[in-house]
């Protein structure tokens, strides 16, 4: 176990971010832009982002609501499978990246891809091949729903194959199987969540029902767990944090039909510092939240430093704005780090 009682964590990346728009914007925002340097935002608005304009307003939106942090938002558009060449090419430096959801499989999703055929796809992915635009996958099929991302499994080989020049990342992955196939193809990356490091799904529903830790992909078995906290511990070069924070109104969480997705923001990096150091490895932490995307993705970012200290933090029980109320995980819990005040 480290006896640090500091640790800083350089030019902090969160590659894979919901910061909703309007109020929930101008909450969640800042509670993202004060700690990291860049974040990659997802599309599914309502309705989704699938044209220029649509993008630039948005950026506009992100850079108002947290302009007063170093902060880059780095946006992409929702999938469509005929966007054309021309379209593409004129929107590539406004985007990192294209964010592929199957139909109703998430938030905001009804508008996604219905078919996973790869030639009902191949129009967009083989302009974003020859483009060098990324694609981010949400990667479950509809099926049972402990074995939706197990089952999705296929779909990546195919596209990986289809279209090795491709950058693909499976996002937010939540099982073993999804870090072996790390392995099987160069063109394969991922991402992985805060609570997907941490709990099963017990932690959800093994006990009292835990609404704040409900979350698409949901929580898998502990031996998921596992090989996905191992291959986090260890910085493998292919993986990045993506916190997949997705604020949802208290409301909509402590309710039936209970909405999907963790609040994480305001407490990712006193969390993975906690964690990294109970694991003796926090000399791999700067390498995961940071520079495995600046490498992956091509990305400089802002210098930006921050500094954790070994004093408690108590998590608040909520966050609020206007009417908008947002409950983190771990509310009114200790943590052990805390963000250091300048």
């Amino acid at each position: 176990m480290s006896s640090l009682s500091t640790f800083e964590i350089n030019e902090p990346l969160d590659m894979h971010l919901h910061l909703r728009d309007d109020d929930m914007l101008k909450l969640v925002g800042p509670l993202t832009s004060n700690t990291f340097t860049g974040a990659l935002i997802m599309p599914n608005l309502v309705p989704p982002i699938t044209t220029k304009e649509a993008l630039l307003s948005y950026k506009d939106r992100i850079k108002e609501a947290c302009k007063d942090d170093i902060f880059d938002a780095h946006v992409t558009i929702f999938f469509q499978a005929d966007y054309s060449y021309e379209f593409l090419k004129d929107i590539k430096e406004d985007i990192i990246g294209i964010k592929l959801y199957p139909a109703g499989i998430t938030t905001n999703s009804e508008t996604g891809v219905s078919s996973m055929d790869v030639e009902v796809l191949r129009p967009t992915l083989e302009s974003m091949s020859k483009l060098g635009i990324p694609l981010c996958i949400h990667g479950e099929t509809n099926g049972f729903v402990m074995d939706r991302e197990k089952e999705f499994m296929p779909i990546y080989e195919s596209i990986a194959k289809a279209f090795p020049d491709l950058k693909i990342i499976m996002e937010h992955i939540t099982t073993k199987d999804a870090v072996e196939l790390l392995e099987k193809y160069e063109n394969l990356h991922a991402t992985v969540t805060l609570q997907h490091l941490l709990i099963t799904l017990d932690d959800v529903a093994g006990g009292m029902l835990q609404p704040h830790l409900f979350c698409k992909p949901i929580a898998k078995r502990p031996e998921d767990r596992s090989a996905l906290l191992a291959a986090a511990l260890k910085a493998h070069p292919k993986l990045m944090f993506g916190s997949d924070s997705a604020p949802h109104p208290k409301h909509k969480k402590e309710s039936c039909g209970c909405a999907a997705g963790v609040f994480t923001s305001p407490i990712a990096l006193q969390v993975l510092v906690e964690l990294f150091e109970k694991h003796n490895c926090l000399n791999k932490l700067n390498d995961f939240v940071s520079l495995n995307a600046q490498r992956i993705y091509g990305l400089t970012p802002k210098k930006k430093t921050i500094s954790l200290e070994k004093s408690d933090f108590v998590v608040p029980s909520s966050y609020k704005f206007k009417d908008e109320i947002v409950v983190p995980m771990y509310a009114d819990e200790i943590l052990a780090w805390s963000i250091k005040k300048n």
